[in-house]
């Protein structure tokens, strides 16, 4: 595993492409030492690395690798509008003071992009449900925070066909979920310039936002259970930015409302950070990479954080800095269609070459000032750096829980399937389907890790399909899936055991995946005997899975792929598998861990003739689990003597 940040080096000159960067100073903070010239030096870097790819007149920036569903004119634009964000940030938070090409690019590329006689660099209208929506919103968030440096000093002409161009949001058609807050960005801002609008479309954007609030600081992006990071990157970053934009148009009670759910947000959000800075994988548009950060800086510029200053920075910090030391940007400056290297299974159909770039969220923080805390402040830790961590979430139906020795956060997911609502059906995804995501190893594309599955005649798997919640609580969270299977999460420290049960005939054989490992320099080590099986990447990364009540004396298994994981070449994955007959109930002990001495055996689960399930982690920690509230009950926990 990374290491939490400990013992830095005082010149960052070593991380890829960044040798602009000044030494960090460890007498402001000796956790990443990263500072605002850190971000400043990062933010240059990714602007100089978009300038080969300029059309002749600057208004797309058209990037190398595969085209979106939406098309390559689309796509270009998406290269201006994402990068022109970053630009603006840039340009506001240093008052003005950058190369004056920089301005002068934004400025050359707004009046080419929307000149009628602009050939194939002029952008594609605004129509109903489309891609522009997406990128208008980032266009108009822009134009506003560069204001004195860029639309006060375009001419009338060129300010005319701009505001003509944002104006095809008016009365259009809007996708219903965290679009419909791109119109109201785009139509807030053509308020702000007194062109034409519509009050009551900006104010039924903002009213879908109430139907989506969950409450705990989540909402669901659009109906049905849609939790990801759209929650933080989206549903709480554009009120704050339209706050900005709207200035006294805004009533102030709702903007109170707002902020008040991304405090409580933020205060949840902290945790799904590793201690190396990796954020937790799960969710669609994971491309984005460390634009994870941008509730923190929202939170910051709002005054509506619970976080003291010197820990936003750690944890923002600490993102960036991790893609920054795996090879992000890449040696040309630009942000693939990947995680660390280029991956195309973490991207969607509407993943064009320039979507990694709504990373730029991630630079708010530039907005503010440097006499600001949050750049003065010394680094504080952050929270898996001092603390083992169980969370309930009950509103995405999630279960965190984290541990300080390795810095690794795991999510036990029993609520979040991004399926539209019944009776409506989608097929899984890997990163909304498994029973549980970290910070450090991403699902499979396809595989069978983290998931139960009822196994065919032909060995097909069962998908796990809608996800009903069943309760979170303390340290445990059930739910029901797959067409007759409830299962029952219970965690402790780097363990969780999981109750299931299967509602199957009598003949049908069984499958369980515990975490999958994954490494570019070599196949992960493996292990196995008689119901258990083990994966070890060469840092220590370990993933176990063992079987302890239903499963038999079968041996488990690793799997092993290639070219399957957004963590590296090489992965594998412990897997048991039960035979017809198994039985109802099966108990199950995954881990995963950055310490390859935690132990995955001394565990063990009996069911009484009651039906209660008595388990025991391997550290002798007890739990019960009760047939009468299974797959969910409330229980009693002892921990051994010490």
């Amino acid at each position: 595993m990374t290491a939490p940040y400990v013992s830095l080096p005082d010149d960052p000159t070593h991380l890829p492409n960044l040798s602009s960067l000044p030494p960090a100073d460890h007498s402001l903070s000796p956790l990443t030492g990263w500072t605002r010239a850190h971000w400043e030096a990062v933010a240059d870097r990714l602007l100089d690395g978009l300038v080969p790819y300029a059309s002749p007149r600057l208004a797309q920036y058209r990037l190398p690798g595969r085209a979106s569903h939406s098309g390559p004119l689309s796509d270009g634009l998406e290269g201006f509008a994402r990068s022109f964000l970053l630009a603006a940030f840039r340009i506001a938070g240093s008052d003005g003071r950058v190369g004056p090409d920089l301005i002068e690019r934004y400025a050359a590329g707004l009046a080419a992009g929307t000149d009628p006689r602009g050939g194939d660099e002029r952008w594609p209208a605004i129509t109903d449900r489309a891609q522009p929506m997406v990128e208008a919103a980032s266009i108009a968030i822009a134009l506003h925070e560069s204001r004195p440096w860029l639309w006060d000093r375009l001419d009338d002409g060129v300010r005319g066909r701009i505001v003509e161009w944002l104006g095809g949001f008016v009365g259009a058609d809007v996708n219903d979920s965290n679009w419909r807050l791109f119109q109201v960005i785009t139509e807030e801002f053509l308020a702000s310039v007194g062109a034409p609008h519509s009050r009551a479309e900006i104010d039924a954007g903002l009213a879908r936002l109430e139907d989506w609030y969950r409450g705990g600081g989540w909402y669901t992006d659009g109906d049905g259970r849609k939790f990801d990071y759209y929650n933080g990157w989206a549903l709480h970053l554009y009120p704050v930015l339209w706050a900005r934009i709207a200035g006294p148009r805004a009533d102030a009670g709702l903007v109170a409302r707002h902020r008040g759910r991304l405090r409580e947000f933020l205060a949840v959000h902290q945790h799904f950070f590793g201690a190396d800075g990796a954020p937790l994988h799960q969710g669609r548009s994971l491309t984005y990479r460390f634009a994870t950060t941008a509730p923190l800086w929202a939170g910051a510029l709002a005054d509506a954080t619970p976080l003291p200053p010197g820990r936003t920075r750690r944890l923002a910090s600490g993102a960036l800095r991790h893609f920054a030391e795996r090879g992000v940007p890449d040696e040309r400056g630009l942000l693939t269609l990947g995680w660390y290297r280029p991956f195309l299974p973490v991207t969607q159909r509407y993943s064009g070459p320039a979507s990694p770039y709504w990373a730029s969220k991630a630079f708010l923080g530039l907005l503010l000032p440097e006499s600001h805390p949050v750049w003065t402040a010394p680094e504080e830790p952050a929270p898996v750096d001092t603390a083992d961590t169980t969370l309930a979430l009950p509103a995405p139906g999630w279960l965190l829980h984290s541990t300080a020795a390795d810095g690794l956060v795991r999510l036990v997911n029993h609520g979040s399937d991004r399926l539209p609502p019944p009776p409506a059906t989608a097929d899984d995804s890997p990163h909304y389907a498994r029973l549980a995501y970290s910070s450090a190893t991403a699902p499979e594309t396809p595989g069978p890790d983290n998931h139960l599955a009822l196994l065919a005649p032909d060995g097909t798997p069962s998908p796990r399909g809608r996800i009903h919640p069943l309760g979170v609580e303390g340290r445990r969270a059930a739910s029901h899936y797959g067409g007759g299977i409830e299962t029952t999460s219970v965690v402790h420290g780097p363990w969780e055991i999981r109750v299931h049960r299967v509602d199957a005939s009598p003949d049908t054989a069984v499958r369980e995946g515990g975490w999958a490992v994954a490494d570019d320099a070599a196949p992960p080590v493996r292990a196995s005997g008689p119901g258990w099986a083990l994966a070890r990447r060469a840092d220590g990364l370990t993933s176990a899975i063992v079987g302890l009540y239903g499963w038999g004396d079968g041996p488990g298994t690793v799997a092993r792929a290639v070219g399957t994981n957004a963590y590296g070449h090489h992965s594998a994955t412990p897997v048991l598998e039960g035979p017809g007959g198994s039985g109802p109930v099966l108990v199950t002990l995954v881990m995963l861990s950055g310490d390859p001495h935690t132990p995955h055996t001394g565990a063990s689960a009996t069911l009484d003739s009651d039906g209660q399930v008595d388990i025991r982690f391997p550290d002798g920690t007890r739990e019960q689990v009760r047939r009468d509230e299974l797959p969910y009950a409330t229980s009693s926990l002892t921990r051994p003597e010490e």
